[in-house]
């Protein structure tokens, strides 16, 4: 059986982005020392590391360099080879999430099959994967959304199709990769739930977030959800489900469509992340502890909680647009004891890139959103 890893070990994490910025400092907090592997010498993460390590993740010089100092491994986003993870457990070495689960959540092909084996139920698709499929394709999906099998995100791998007409400029706009064609759906909102899994199988799940995207991107996130008790309850369930056949050991993300369709309303799975998510963000501040602190917790052994919410919140995310106006929104935060400014200190800011966040504690959610919507137009 695991052993609790103790205080004062090194953990070692691939990514150094944002995400692997907070997990170290939620492992600074219980007294463990990070090592980052990241192929940006200038990733967000490199100035609180207490080591860091410029390379690929599959460079096999520094996958042996962290292993030879790290009691465990995690990762921050879902595209280190899973490769690599398998090499630390082939040396004893824990990681979360294991590498089996990390290929689940790959390749968009194989994650719709296991939520579907499972009784998950997703949206209408089909798999295109060559020229030749596109003639064969449902008509029933258009209008619909070609994404890339594999590395898509935040908007990026994805082009909106009208018609059929229009598939094939899009599979060749997309490198004639591996692709998954999406009916777009009649929304109501999107829910996720990030859910913390331990060694031995307990479960915790985070209160369910409401989210709502600008061109693909978030652009902000609500808890709690405003939708129905049996909903949350449903994509509770669907979460934790998903955790436990993935056989899964870290912090999980499911994303889900609420739907309206002819026969009423819907849950379709999206897809997963198998690590701490951006809507996420804002239980640092409105939980009893964080998802970075559950990711801590799962890596290292220690006990799982119920991460309990303590204020309704909003989260928003700050793009470059935002930054330029940084001063006066921090200014505002000082004077709003409820709001609460993370910069995540990128070097480059680019069309749609994630520059920091904003989360804002209120009596209500709508409270908490008026805030942060007036504090991020600072300027603007």
């Amino acid at each position: 059986m695991f052993k609790s890893i103790p205080v004062g070990a090194t953990l070692g994490v691939l990514g150094g982005g944002q995400l692997g910025m907070m997990f170290i400092e939620a492992a600074h907090e219980r007294g463990y020392r990070v090592v980052v592997v990241d192929p940006d010498p200038q990733a967000p993460a490199r100035r609180i590391a207490d080591g860091f390590i410029h390379a690929q993740y599959d460079d096999q010089k520094a996958l042996d360099e962290i292993a030879a100092s790290s009691s465990a491994i995690t990762t921050e986003f879902e595209n280190v080879p899973a490769t690599s993870l398998s090499f630390f457990e082939r040396r004893g070495i824990r990681v979360c999430p294991p590498s089996e689960a990390i290929r689940s959540t790959q390749d968009r092909r194989i994650e719709k099959k296991f939520f579907q084996s499972i009784g998950v139920p997703v949206g209408p698709y089909q798999v295109i994967e060559s020229e030749e499929e596109i003639s064969k394709t449902n008509s029933e999906l258009f209008p619909g959304v070609l994404k890339t099998a594999c590395a898509g995100y935040d908007g990026k791998g994805q082009v909106r199709v009208s018609e059929r007409a229009d598939l094939r400029e899009a599979f060749n706009s997309l490198g004639r990769v591996p692709c998954v064609l999406e009916k777009r759906l009649e929304l109501q909102m999107e829910l996720s739930v990030v859910v913390a899994r331990g060694s031995l199988g307990n479960t915790v799940i985070f209160p369910v977030f409401e989210n709502h995207h600008d061109q693909g991107i978030l652009d902000f996130t609500i808890c709690p959800a405003r939708c129905e008790p049996e909903r949350i309850k449903q994509v509770s369930d669907f979460a934790s489900k998903i955790a436990q056949e993935l056989h899964y050991e870290g912090v999980l993300c499911v994303e889900f469509f609420v739907v309206k369709t002819n026969s009423g309303v819907q849950i379709f799975a999206n897809e997963m992340a198998p690590r701490p998510h951006n809507s996420g963000h804002l239980t640092r501040e409105a939980c009893d502890y964080s998802q970075f602190d559950a990711q801590v917790r799962t890596l290292c052994g220690l006990k799982l909680e119920h991460p309990g919410l303590k204020s309704p919140a909003v989260m928003v995310n700050l793009l470059g647009k935002h930054l330029e106006h940084s001063e006066m929104i921090e200014e505002f935060c000082k004077k709003e004891q409820k709001a609460f400014l993370k910069i995540y200190g990128k070097t480059r800011s680019l069309p749609g890139r994630k520059m920091g966040h904003l989360t804002v504690l209120g009596d209500t959610v709508e409270a908490a959103l008026k805030l942060a919507t007036e504090i991020r137009s600072v300027g603007v």
